[in-house]
């Protein structure tokens, strides 16, 4: 299966997608109940908690978390956007700052000023952007931003323009809705609307719906064989593993003995390690065993992990080695981890 394909499907009785490349699952989204990131909701602030720097809020159906408590007073209202799953037993993480995101455009209150995204370099492409943003951001509140994202790079004029009107419109009816009791304002992106959004970006060389197509296309199968171990270009493997407390990954060199097999195999760890965490919705601590290397490639291999994740969309902080040789990363948990039964 040749080409960049988004494949849309049900697991579990949600809605699901996959994004493959050559016959590599790149990316898999699947909805659950759970609150999901993107979605908005008028909040009532709860109370603070001290030492801590935030406040609880309370939400429709529980509770949420803010990392800011300056300002705010139980019983006051605000909106605030969910940013990511919450661990078991916690509140869902907010903010209060707000995006509005589509294809081609994302919608930035409080963040004023009209930007494209610098993957655009065509300075004939940019002025064409630049005057259509104009036009539909005319009469907008001053504090109303718009940043085009990548994908109007192949995207026709008409439909950019839509997009940030529908946007605009959007963040227009919510933003005033202050006042009142906890309430869902919009509901996060389902699975397949979020492949629209993010992944069609005119790299896709075919979109396919069909029932059954995870298990026909060999969906199922690579995403089993990630949860079993990942075999690694030159003989390595990758296995990664979530606990309560963090995500560990482990290098192993298989058959190679050769003196360079630790550095070799620990690369294509590196460049595949974004993906694997990607596809199974890891995030939070996560640290590194690699395999035993020198200490000198330390660095070259420092370098390729900072090129991985530099594409990876996920935020994701390179905290560097340990005492114990491992290497420790942070990254946001802005997607739900998937169960291995789930693919069963």
């Amino acid at each position: 299966m040749k080409g960049r394909i988004v494949i849309l499907d049900q697991l579990g009785g949600h809605p699901a997608a996959a994004l493959m490349e050559d016959g590599v699952l790149q990316d898999l989204l699947v909805d659950s109940n759970e609150v999901a990131p993107g979605a908005i909701f008028r909040a009532t602030v709860d109370r603070q908690i001290k030492g801590q720097g935030g406040v609880f809020l309370k939400l429709p159906d529980g509770r949420a978390f803010l990392r800011q408590s300056k300002g705010l007073a139980p019983g006051q209202t605000l909106l605030v956007q969910v940013t990511g799953y919450a661990e078991p037993g916690k509140a869902t993480p907010v903010t209060t700052r707000l995006l509005f995101k589509s294809r081609y455009a994302i919608i930035t209150p409080g963040a004023p000023g009209q930007n494209i995204s610098r993957s655009i370099r065509d300075d004939d492409l940019r002025d064409e952007l630049t005057v259509i943003a104009h036009e539909q951001m005319e009469g907008a509140d001053e504090n109303l931003g718009l940043i085009l994202r990548s994908a109007c790079a192949n995207a026709p004029a008409d439909e950019i323009a839509e997009d940030i009107a529908n946007m605009r419109g959007l963040a227009e009816d919510i933003l005033p809705e202050t006042a009142g009791a906890p309430e869902c304002l919009l509901d996060a992106p389902d699975a397949h609307m979020a492949a629209w959004r993010d992944w069609s970006d005119g790299k896709v060389d075919e979109i396919i719906d069909t029932e059954g197509s995870f298990e026909d296309l060999g969906v199922l199968d690579a995403a089993n064989e990630l949860y079993w171990g990942t075999p690694l270009a030159g003989g390595g493997s990758l296995f990664v593993e979530p606990t309560r407390a963090l995500v560990a990954a482990d290098v192993n060199t298989g058959t190679d003995t050769s003196p360079a097999a630790g550095l070799k195999a620990n690369m294509a760890a590196a460049r595949d390690l974004p993906r694997i965490l990607r596809a199974r919705g890891l995030g939070g601590q996560i640290v590194v065993d690699f395999a035993p290397m020198p200490k000198k490639d330390r660095r070259q291999l420092e370098q390729t992990l900072k090129a991985a994740f530099r594409a990876d969309p996920v935020d994701t902080i390179l905290s560097g080695w340990t005492n114990l040789g491992n290497f420790e990363l942070q990254r946001k948990r802005e997607r739900r981890p998937l169960p291995q039964g789930l693919f069963e």
